[in-house]
């Protein structure tokens, strides 16, 4: 049997907030960029709850409390919008 070879995990390492992106920055030197429109919470707060994040657990989600938004970097790379 091969011995199997797994994938790193997706880890946040950076975030940053811009007018309409949100950008974070992984462990594994990707970024990922994408619009602060899926994420109606995150759009619609202010510019003081969005800079007060924190990441979850090892960097694999990242936390607003200040917004009461929560995003996983697996579904951010999945391309997951809120619902």
């Amino acid at each position: 049997m091969p011995a199997s070879i797994s994938e790193p995990r997706a880890v946040a390492r950076t975030v940053q907030l811009e007018e309409d992106t949100l950008t974070v920055g992984l462990a594994d030197g990707r970024t990922i960029a994408v619009p602060i429109v899926w994420y109606p919470r995150l759009a619609g707060a202010s510019a003081e709850a969005r800079s007060k994040w924190e990441l979850l657990g090892d960097g694999e989600g990242i936390d607003w409390p200040d917004a009461d938004e929560d995003l996983s970097v697996e579904g951010m790379l999945a391309g997951n919008r809120a619902r």
